[in-house]
């Protein structure tokens, strides 16, 4: 019997190999229920059971590598279609509108609202480091952890969303900074949890069984 596909998506940036290995980990750890597969392929994305998006870099190089790769339509169409989907970091912020990154480039438009800069001015920008997380809404990711665990970031811009109940998390960095958020198949973290300890692998493990 055939493996269920899971895709991790490929648009030239993006931190795949840590990402691909943590799952590659903890799938097999799980009994083996999907085929890790790293691609480019709309074709392979689109049958995919599950899908996610990882990246880093700047907003605008994202947008023009997924346009150029012929992604947009295929990450837009399984995210409506309801498979299960993750965002990490630059993931997360690629499903709003636009950023203020790189004003006037469009986004994916999955999630209405916009990203922007974090304010914080007693406080380096970028954020990077641990913080500890408050959930607000509940998400399937964050199953079985926790109060307030710590997780790992590096982000200089943080989504504000049109509709706060599709923020899950947040992290205290000069205000209330957007961690986490979803809506029913689409959910998405602003840190990496590829890089965050045991807190991180539960999170994914938490997406394998979603």
């Amino acid at each position: 019997m055939a493996l269920e596909t899971l895709a991790i998506i490929d648009y030239g940036m993006g931190n795949l190999h840590s990402v691909s290995k943590a799952l590659a980990k903890l799938n097999a750890e799980n009994g083996g229920q999907y085929d890790i597969v790293v691609t480019s392929d709309p074709a392979v994305i689109g049958s995919a059971a599950k899908v996610v998006l990882p990246g880093v870099g700047a907003f605008g190089d994202c947008m023009t590598n997924l346009s150029s790769y012929g992604l947009v339509d295929i990450i837009k169409e399984v995210a409506k279609r309801g498979t299960p989907f993750l965002g990490i970091c630059l993931g997360l912020q690629l499903l709003f509108d636009g950023s203020e990154e790189d004003p006037g480039v469009p986004g994916l438009g999955i999630l209405p609202g916009m990203v922007r800069k974090i304010i914080a001015p007693e406080l380096k920008i970028p954020h990077m480091g641990w913080n500890s997380l408050e959930f607000k809404t509940p998400s399937p990711l964050f199953t079985e952890l926790p109060a307030t665990p710590y997780v790992y970031f590096v982000h200089s811009y943080h989504a504000v969303p049109e509709k706060q109940e599709v923020i899950t998390a947040v992290t205290e960095y000069g205000s209330a900074v957007t961690a986490a958020v979803g809506c029913d198949n689409v959910q998405a973290v602003q840190f990496h949890p590829e890089k965050s300890s045991a807190t991180g692998l539960a999170i994914l493990a938490n997406f394998l069984r979603s």
